[in-house]
């Protein structure tokens, strides 16, 4: 049984009976990445999943700040689960503002499973970034920052440049469901618009040593979003754990049935304590 309920302009789509798993998307998707994964999980897990703002593009552009987001998330978290934390399940942008919201609330998500953006905000991970990779991010997310300023005064244009970008990337989203409004996080980055991306969480220092996590990761990158010393950590600590795949920064899409099992196999583990991940 399928329910959908509006959350401060949000439609979130609630399925499935069991734990609740809250998901959340990236750039340039909606919340139908997570169809596959809802029947993967919906005979186990309640599965709860939305677009975030400004990626539904059937509505106005509706870009929001960093605290903004985090107070979205948790009213979305405080509307399903109002008396029990939750499991994150997150996925490029998804996983920056999952991170910041589960490491501001940590009492409300009893663990995390990441795909593909790791400690990218260590030192440990900027500093394994070869010229090479610096530039190429560099080079891509500028262009879709420049992309979102364009979208007011030449939508046709923004929309191109992000789809162009997009299937550079191997984005498998349909042309159609990707427009410049989805790039404000870019804009963000590059620009600090919207108050920046300053002041967040270190990744490194709450993801395994605080909130237990499941990290995948694709093999077949230019580069990847992740220290290899932070994944050794992931490892090692009871409750998480790491699994890379021979695939690229979609890896739901790319390798679904290993995918799934793996993640299914690890939500059905009994959670390690707290005290036993510190």
């Amino acid at each position: 049984m399928q329910t959908t309920l509006d959350v401060q302009g949000l439609n979130v789509i609630v399925e499935g009976r069991g734990p609740t798993v809250v998901m959340l998307h990236g750039w340039p998707d909606t919340r139908a990445l997570w169809d596959d994964t809802v029947a993967a999980l919906r005979d186990g897990y309640r599965c709860v999943r939305f677009s975030l703002p400004g990626f539904d593009l059937s509505k106005p552009p509706r870009p929001v700040s960093v605290n903004q987001m985090c107070e979205l998330v948790g009213a979305v978290v405080d509307t399903v689960s109002p008396g029990e934390p939750v499991t994150l399940l997150l996925h490029d942008w998804g996983c920056f503002f999952g991170y910041e919201y589960a490491a501001r609330q940590p009492q409300r998500v009893a663990r995390v499973a990441a795909v593909d953006i790791g400690d990218t905000n260590s030192g440990t991970y900027l500093k394994s970034l070869k010229p090479k990779e610096k530039a190429l991010i560099a080079g891509y997310q500028l262009w879709l920052a420049l992309a979102w300023k364009l979208g007011p005064w030449l939508p046709w244009l923004a929309n191109r440049m992000t789809r162009f970008m997009a299937r550079a990337m191997g984005c498998r989203t349909a042309p159609e469901r990707m427009g410049w409004q989805m790039n404000y996080p870019y804009a963000m980055q590059w620009l600090g618009a919207f108050g920046g991306l300053r002041g967040v969480a270190r990744v490194d220092r709450v993801f395994g040593p605080v909130i237990p996590t499941l990290f995948f990761f694709g093999k077949r990158k230019s580069f990847m979003f992740h220290s290899a010393r932070w994944l050794a950590a992931l490892a090692t600590t009871p409750g998480s754990a790491v699994h890379g795949l021979d695939t690229g920064h979609w890896v739901m899409r790319q390798k679904p049935v290993q995918f799934h099992a793996w993640l299914r196999a690890w939500l059905d583990q009994p959670m390690a304590s707290r005290d036993e991940t510190t």
